[in-house]
């Protein structure tokens, strides 16, 4: 999912590791949008790419307003944000306690 992000040049791109952390999930993706538009676009390649690949999500929200879509797949959870929406919640605060895994795997592949 992250690579689907990447390859949409979704910005800021993170995976976070939450594994022991909460029983939510084990991996967060969050990225960034430089629109609505791209968001969406983001999302919407993320989802598609997915179902491909047989991996439904549980539920999506926000994708109508796109200014922050969550995408729910069990154990990993897709946030792709609009730029300033990003900088507002400040998601990433909130687990700073997580391992954050390297994204230049991505870049090379």
């Amino acid at each position: 999912m992250a690579r689907i992000a990447f390859d949409k040049k979704a910005k800021d791109l993170l995976i976070l590791d939450l594994k022991g952390l909460t029983i939510l999930a084990d991996y967060f993706v969050i990225c960034s949008g430089e629109s609505t538009t791209h968001v969406k676009a983001i999302a919407e390649a993320v989802e598609d790419r997915s179902e491909r690949a047989g991996i439904k999500p549980l539920g999506i929200e926000g994708l109508n307003h796109s200014h922050w879509v969550l995408m729910d797949y069990g154990d990993v959870i897709v946030h792709i944000f609009e730029e300033g929406t990003r900088g507002f919640y400040e998601l990433e605060k909130l687990w700073m306690d997580a391992q954050s895994i390297p994204l230049s795997e991505l870049a090379n592949e």
